[in-house]
Order: structure tokens, then C-alpha cells, then sequence
């Protein structure tokens, strides 16, 4: 587990080796991935472009099998790739320079690839259609409006509003504007412009490193060259990548004493995800640590100007997106996934598989009540750890990324990318090694829980005990070069000047 933030000491140069076999090994793996996803992945009921290279056949029958077995050949190479990274970071033989370089080596290629893992997507270009077209799409969902976009939409959330902040359905909106309804087109601007929460992140993580005590080549590893991240994150098009990297960077201006411009950047990552909200409270204790004053005066300026700016920011994305608060109600519309990353989900079904063997009882009041006891909890949480940050210092940052991975697990619905938010906000604390291990297993463990065509995979017994195995071996290759003793050969002595 991570330790809590320590006082910001001198640092020795890092090192500026560059591990090309490495990063060459986690390209090789993304594209991969990126060929497997054309017939694996989240692909088009129509699609023009393998149409049009009469390539059709590889979505369908032994096709679809090759490019599955292409896809999770990809994974492997990114898993080993990462884990190869993460070994030479921990023992300081690569620095900061070279996960940037290997982050952007292994972004370029899902870009340009189908969308992986989850088809949402496509619901984010057909919600900017409703929005370009003159509907709201607080009130309707992609179904009012048949196009090609919305065709492609998961049946789960054809008549679904969409939940999602003012900032974001503007951006929807431009993307389907720019590309003219284009799905293919579409999907891929929208992959450029949530990229830019990468690079926020990017940018972020080694400024947030120094002032919570943690490494900056540790800090960008784990949460931004993490796969859970790339694949999920970028390779899905999730814009949760967006709201994490806005939140890291006014994280980051609120602790470089930028108080307003970092306050500002949390509301604009909740106009684009209401989740980033959980950050604010914490950030307005550090802001009335650094006031003069008693505390209780110090404390209600920070939230007063706090609330202040905010408001501010949030009041004019509103206006200029031309949409209304109907994403609030809305929030509540991912309540209709059941699956067992949510705790409360967890014990509500199992509660109801077990009953229910017994005597026939309707699965609806063991969810109700297992999600009510659930957010009580997550509130209770809440409330003590802001209790606990209350001096207002870095450490409040640690509390919030508790709080963050709390939300995460106690939601009423959790998806796997769900638990980037907290790696994201403690990335940049000083982490043991068996913190480090844990991050790499449950990272591993998410990154496969979910098929390629977006599926899940969590009640097959068979696959996830491969998957727990996967995990793992990556675990232990994070300490350990050859985990399974295949090499007949000892490794000689690695060196300062890293090749791979």
C-alpha cells in the first residue's frame, strides 16, 4: 500500500536510460491488439472498412477465433511490457523520459484502432448527435434519433439519457459535427481529443509525485503507461481518461498554491464526469490550510471561494453546451448494471442466488436494500476521511484517493476502468513493494475481467481462474525477471544503461 506523502527532500538526477526492446515489445503487443479488435473487439454491425478490403470474413466464425487468439497475444506482449517496465523503474535503471516514451509508443497505435472492450463509445457520439440534431439528450436516449451511430449503440442504453456532464455532450457534439456523423471517422477523433487527458496526465503525475513523496517515473508507470489505462481507458475511448487527466491537473495547481486555476480544472473534469466531484472537498482543505485566520473563517472563505469558482466554471460550459442539469437524475441510469466489482451489487445477487434457491423471491429488494447499505457506507467513508485530512496538507490527497476508491467499489455499478480514478489520485505517493504488487495484480485482473467485445467476462469460473493465474505471473515478474525458471542461463547483472 502506498504510505502517506512525506516533506519534498532532494532528489539524485534520474536515470536517462531509454529500454528500446522494452517499448518495442509493448508496440508490438498494441498493434496486436489493434489488428485482433478489427474482428474481436467492439466492432460495427456495418463496417465500411474492412468492407471495402473484403475483409469481412474476419468478424465472423474461425475469423473472429484468429483475431481473438491475434487480440490476447497483444495483451500478453502489453503485460509483459509493462511488468519489464515497471521492474527497471522500481530499481531506478529508467526515469521518467523513458515511460513517457514508452506511454506514447504504445498509445499511437489505439488510436487508429477499433473501439476495445466496451462499445460506450458510440453512445457518446450518438448522444453529441441528439444534442447537434436539437434534442436533449438528458431526456432521450440514442434510440429517438436512428442513425448509424445510434445502430452501433449497446442495447442496454438505446433509450438510456446520458449521464454525463454539460463539457463533455459539447464535445460530443463537435466531434459528430467535424466528422458529419461518420461513425468511423467519429470514433476516432473522439480517441485524439479524450488523448488529451492522457497528456494531461501525463504532465501532471511527476509534479504531483514531488509533492506527495513519491517518484515521478513510479507515479507516471502505474497510472498512465498502466494497461488498464491504455486499453481500457484509450483503446475503449472512455472519457473517464479526460476527467482523471483535468482532475490530475488541478490537483496539481492546488498544491503548486494555484488555488482558483486548480479549482477551475476539477469543475471542467466534472463537466465532463460527475465522479471527479469527489476531489473538491479535499482540495478545499488544503486551500483553507494555507489562509490566515481561525480555523472555522478559514474553512467557509475556502468554500465560499471554492464554491464560488466553480459555480463559475460549471454556469458556463452549461450556457455554451446549450443543455440544462437533466444529467443529474440521469446519474442513477448505470444502476441497471449488475456485476460483481460493485460490493453492494456482490452481496445483493449473492443474497438473492442463495434465497432464491430455497423458496422463488424477487431479485429487485435484496438490490435495493444491498445498494441503499451501500451508500451509507460510502458516505460514512466520505465523512471520515475528510475528517482525517482536515489539517489540510498533501496527506489530504491520500484521503481522497481512499475516498475515490470507495466510490469505486461501493458504487451501485462498477465497471473495471472505474478503479483508474484512485490510481490516478495516489499514483503519486510513496508506494512499498507490496503496494506495488497489489496494483499490478488487481490491474491485471481488470484489464482482462471484460471480453474484447465488451462482454463480461466475471461469471466464468474457467476464464477467470486464467485470469487470477495471468495476474499472478505478472506479480511476481515485477520482482522477478524469469517468475517460472525457464532460462537455463543466469541473467547477467543489469546496468545503468538500459536496452531493454
Amino acid at each position: 500500500m502506498p504510505l502517506a506523502p512525506r516533506a519534498a527532500v532532494s532528489t539524485p538526477p534520474e536515470p536517462s536510460g531509454i529500454p528500446i526492446r522494452t517499448i518495442l515489445l509493448g508496440v508490438a503487443g498494441v498493434s496486436l491488439i489493434s489488428l485482433g479488435g478489427a474482428g474481436a473487439g467492439a466492432v460495427l454491425k456495418t463496417d465500411p472498412v474492412l468492407t471495402d478490403l473484403s475483409l469481412s470474413w474476419i468478424r465472423y466464425g474461425h475469423g473472429r477465433d484468429l483475431a481473438t487468439a491475434v487480440l490476447y497475444l497483444g495483451l500478453g506482449l502489453v503485460i509483459w511490457a509493462w511488468v519489464r517496465l515497471g521492474r527497471m523503474v522500481r530499481n531506478r535503471y529508467v526515469g521518467s523520459a523513458a515511460v513517457v516514451l514508452a506511454i506514447t509508443a504504445w498509445t499511437l497505435p489505439l488510436l487508429l484502432s477499433p473501439p476495445l472492450f466496451s462499445k460506450d463509445v458510440y453512445s457518446y457520439l450518438a448522444q453529441g448527435q441528439l444534442a447537434l440534431h436539437g434534442f436533449d439528450p438528458y431526456v432521450v436516449g440514442p434510440a429517438a434519433l436512428p442513425s448509424p451511430l445510434s445502430d452501433n449503440v449497446s442495447w442496454v442504453w438505446q433509450n438510456t439519457p446520458a449521464p454525463y456532464g454539460p463539457l463533455f455532450i459539447l464535445l460530443a457534439k463537435a466531434v459528430v459535427w467535424i466528422t458529419n456523423g461518420g461513425v468511423v471517422g467519429g470514433v476516432v477523433l473522439m480517441r485524439f481529443v479524450l488523448a488529451a487527458g492522457l497528456a494531461l496526465l501525463c504532465w501532471s503525475l511527476p509534479g504531483l509525485a514531488r509533492h506527495l513523496g513519491g517518484r515521478p517515473a513510479i507515479a507516471l508507470w502505474l497510472a498512465a503507461a498502466n494497461p488498464l489505462t491504455l486499453i481500457h481507458l484509450i483503446g475503449g475511448g472512455h472519457n473517464d481518461i479526460l476527467m482523471v487527466g483535468l482532475m490530475a491537473a488541478g490537483v496539481l495547481m492546488v498544491l503548486d498554491r494555484r488555488h482558483v486555476v486548480g479549482i477551475a480544472l476539477v469543475a471542467l473534469a466534472v463537466a465532463i464526469k460527475a465522479t471527479a466531484a469527489v476531489a473538491l472537498p479535499f482540495l478545499v482543505l488544503v486551500w483553507a490550510a494555507r489562509l490566515d485566520g481561525p480555523r472555522r473563517a478559514r474553512l467557509l472563505r475556502a468554500i465560499v471561494n471554492g464554491v464560488a469558482v466553480f459555480a463559475a466554471v460549471f454556469a458556463v460550459c452549461t450556457v455554451v453546451a446549450g443543455v440544462d442539469l437533466g444529467w443529474i437524475p440521469a446519474l442513477s441510469s448505470s444502476s441497471t448494471i449488475v456485476n460483481w466489482l460493485s460490493l453492494p451489487s456482490a452481496v445483493g445477487d449473492f443474497a438473492f442466488t442463495l434465497v432464491n434457491s430455497v423458496v422463488s423471491v424477487e431479485p429487485g429488494v435484496f438490490m435495493t436494500i444491498a445498494r441503499g447499505a451501500g451508500s451509507v457506507l460510502l458516505l460514512y467513508i466520505a465523512w471520515r476521511q475528510w475528517r482525517a485530512a482536515e489539517d489540510g496538507g498533501p496527506n489530504a490527497l491520500r484521503h481522497a484517493a481512499l475516498t475515490m476508491l470507495a466510490v469505486a467499489l461501493l458504487s451501485p455499478a462498477t465497471l473495471p476502468w472505474y478503479f483508474s480514478w484512485p490510481l490516478v489520485l495516489g499514483a503519486g505517493l510513496a508506494w512499498t513493494l507490496t503496494g506495488l504488487r497489489a496494483a499490478v495484480f488487481f490491474s491485471c485482473v481488470l484489464l482482462l475481467v471484460t471480453y474484447p467485445n465488451g462482454d463480461t467476462a466475471l461469471y466464468s469460473w474457467f476464464y477467470l481462474a486464467f485470469v487470477v493465474a495471468v495476474s499472478a505471473l505478472a506479480t511476481v515478474a515485477l520482482t522477478r525477471p524469469d517468475p517460472l525458471d525457464l532460462r537455463l542461463r543466469p541473467l547477467p547483472r543489469p546496468t545503468s544503461a538500459v536496452a531493454g
